[in-house]
């Protein structure tokens, strides 16, 4: 399967909502509205157009995406930028080919390259692992809502980046909404 991943571009938004629309119509840890999400991040301060990664085969279409936005990790003493990674998306007929790894792969690789030091991720505790993800608690690290402990989960993109961090973390405005 010849698939080529590039950063999101502006003409590509409504395609890819419908993507994102379609990709979780069926999943049950899901309330549909993850391509609203996607809009509000990307009319907010916390979107980072590099970090929107889709997939697109050899007809042009894009069959799969990745976003990460803006997030901080506070407690009492700091507040710590860091990453969210939501939602990954591929279409239903392209599923379990690969798709989602490799974007998960270059967005994590783009992620680290624009110097960024820690991702989180609420999502299937089978799935994240496999890229390095653990338990965020591990680290200390909440979630603002009561969720699954192996479900919320964080990734060092770098040595140590999150030895010293605790706290809650605070999503944009735009999960919120």
């Amino acid at each position: 399967m010849n698939i080529i991943y590039r950063q999101e571009q502006p003409k590509d938004y409504l395609k890819t909502e419908a993507l994102i629309e379609q990709s979780f119509r069926n999943e049950k840890m899901s309330d549909q509205q993850e391509h609203f999400l996607v809009q509000r991040i990307r009319s907010s301060n916390a979107f980072i157009p590099e970090l929107s990664v889709v997939a697109v085969n050899q007809q042009d279409e894009i069959i799969g995406q990745i976003l990460f936005s803006k997030i901080r990790i506070e407690n009492k003493e700091q507040a710590i930028e860091s990453l969210a990674l939501a939602p990954v998306s591929v279409h239903p007929d392209y599923q379990k080919h690969g798709i989602g790894s490799m974007l998960v792969k270059k967005g994590l690789e783009k992620a680290k390259e624009a110097g960024y030091h820690s991702v989180i991720v609420l999502g299937h505790a089978d799935y994240y692992p496999r890229f390095g993800f653990k338990p965020a608690s591990l680290w200390g690290i909440e979630a603002p809502f009561d969720v699954p402990d192996e479900a919320f989960m964080a990734l060092e993109l770098e040595k140590d980046a999150l030895k010293k961090v605790s706290g809650v973390v605070q999503y944009s405005e735009a999960f919120s909404e």
